[in-house]
Order: structure tokens, then sequence, then C-alpha cells
């Protein structure tokens, strides 16, 4: 017989692990777009499934090998998503925007849609493990490596558990997780290696940060940031490094983002802002209102900003952070 949705098991049991769900296919991904479908996927095949499900494994654990399968079968054709600053050496203010097709990218994800509630220390872990530099540095994974990683370190399945997830030996899923988390070594990533960013010290420098924007403070702003802060702005393909290349940027070419307004989010374990351009400063719009025109995500080191991205596909990004894409005046 059929289970009733209401029944443990049933579709509003499977609905209750959508964000962990969102967050593993997310790392698995680095694309919230992709982990939006790859969760969805992930409940259609649930919910199909359900006369096998047979209690075994916890109803989490057997969403999650359903969740890792789906995404494996993705990444069997995708590139690996990656960021401005792994993909060639920084620009000038100068140099010519050359946008890259969105899928080429990673994405910022809004940590509401990532990270489920638990115990303080088990959130802080999974907030260091959607952070731009661990999820950037999982798109160098083979992808069979990246899951036995994130099911080991991050899910936190034992390698008996992890073999049956995916029909590995353990001897396999052992071999695996070493090579991966030797890779992330190479790459200077490690998830117990962050600087927590929600101290009040970050929370003080973001609050400085959202003010100094809106009041168009390029002096202020670059002092907040680290000499060697590195500048990008996905889809296009230039970055800048240092804070001189950041105010030229600022002061020059980027100048028509005097005048937005700015609001704090929470993206990527981390803080973020979202920016509103004046309408009448983007293409195609007039008026005296805002338009969206793209998500920040600050990544902090040694109390001041050591990368600054931001993503400015704002018809996907926008809806996802649960915001409108224009804002009256």
């Amino acid at each position: 017989m059929a289970t009733s949705p209401t029944e443990p098991g049933g579709a509003e049991s499977l609905e209750a692990h959508r964000v962990a769900l969102t967050g593993h296919c997310y790392r698995m991904l680095g694309s919230v777009v992709d982990a939006d479908d790859a969760v969805q996927e992930t409940m259609i095949r649930a919910w199909r499934s359900l006369s096998r499900f047979d209690g075994r494994a916890s109803l989490r654990t057997w969403l999650t090998k359903i969740a890792t399968n789906v995404c494996l079968d993705a990444l069997t054709s995708e590139k690996r998503r990656a960021r401005p600053i792994e993909e060639g050496p920084a620009g000038t203010i100068f140099d010519e925007l050359v946008a890259l097709p969105g899928g080429h990218w990673l994405e910022p994800v809004p940590d509401a849609r990532a990270l489920d509630d638990g115990e303080p220390s088990r959130r802080a872990l999974l907030r260091e493990s959607i952070r731009l530099a661990f999820v950037a540095a999982l798109q160098h994974l083979p992808p069979k490596q990246r899951a036995v990683l994130l099911l080991s370190d991050v899910v936190e399945c034992s390698a008996s558990e992890i073999a049956e997830l995916l029909d590995l030996s353990v001897a396999s899923v052992n071999s695996a997780l070493q090579r991966a988390r030797a890779t992330l070594r190479e790459r200077g990533v490690d998830l117990a290696s962050y600087e927590g960013a929600t101290d009040e010290r970050s929370a003080d420098l973001l609050s400085r940060f959202v003010e100094a924007f809106e009041r168009y403070d390029v002096d202020s702003l670059t002092a907040l940031c680290r000499e060697d802060v590195a500048f990008s702005m996905p889809p296009y393909s230039l970055w800048l490094s240092g804070r001189e290349a950041v105010g030229g940027w600022l002061s020059g070419r980027g100048c028509g983002c005097r005048g937005s307004r700015i609001i704090p989010v929470s993206a990527n374990g981390t803080f973020g802002f979202a920016q509103y351009r004046r309408a009448a400063e983007v293409e195609g719009y007039a008026g005296p209102g805002h338009r969206a025109w793209g998500i920040g995500v600050l990544e902090v080191e040694g109390g001041l900003v050591a990368r600054w991205t931001t993503f400015l596909d704002v018809e996907s990004l926008f809806p996802r952070f649960g915001l409108p894409l224009d804002l009256p005046a």
C-alpha cells in the first residue's frame, strides 16, 4: 500500500530534509540553481521509491544516497565550477570585461537554504563547509572523491556506510578519502582552518562596510580590505588584486554603484550583501527606484575583507535570497 503523505517517510517527512539536502547538493555541484534542481529530482525519485524504503537506514541517509547519485549523474557531463581568481592572473581596471556562461562559475548560496538547525558545533561545521573557498576547492576533486569526502567529513557517515551508499569497497572509500583530503590540503583549505566570520568584530566590519558603501566612501571601503584583497564580479572573468586596484575600479568604471542601496544577507556561512543600483544606472531601466545589481559575499581574514565577490546573476539569485528585483524610491 502506498505511503500516506503524512506518515513517516511520506511527503511531509521528505520535505523536512530539503534544507540538508540542498546544502549537500550545493557542496557537490557548486551551484544553488543546480542544487535546487537536484533536490527536486531527489524528492521525485524518493516519492516513487517509498514502497521500497525498508527503514534499515534512516530516512535522511536514504535521501542522501539518492541525492548523491543525482549529483554524480549531473557531474558526468558538467565541467567544474570556478571563481575568477582561479582562472588566470589578476587584471587591471582598464581590461575588457568578458562574460562567460553562468554555468562556468561558482554561485553563492543563502545560509537559510543550506544550513539546517542543529547543535552549535554541528552548525559550525556545516557553515564552514559552504564557504566559497572550500566549495571552490571541492570542484577540483573527481566526483566520486568529492562525494566520499562530503559523506565522511560533513554528513559524518562511517566508511562502511559510505561504501554501501556508493557501492564501493571500504578500502576504496578510505583510499578516495585520503586522496581527497590531500588535494584539499594542497589547495590550502581545511574544514577546521577557517576564521569564524560571525563574531562581533566581523559583524562590526559588515556594518561599517554597508555604511561606507551607501555613502560611497571609496577610501573607507578599501580600508576595510586587506592589502592583497581579491575583487571579482562573475560572470566577468576579470578580477583585481589589491586595495589600489579596487579603489581605482570603484572610483572609475564602477562609479555607477554610487547611490546604491545595500541590504545585508547571510551567504556561504559568512556575511554578504544584496546591492541595488539606482534604476537610472541600470541599462533598460529608469525612474527613481533601485534595481537588483548583485549578491556580494565577503570572505574575512584577520578582521579584514580578503575576497570580495559580487555575483551579478540577479534573475536567478535574488529570488533564492527572498529578495525583490526592484526597490521603490
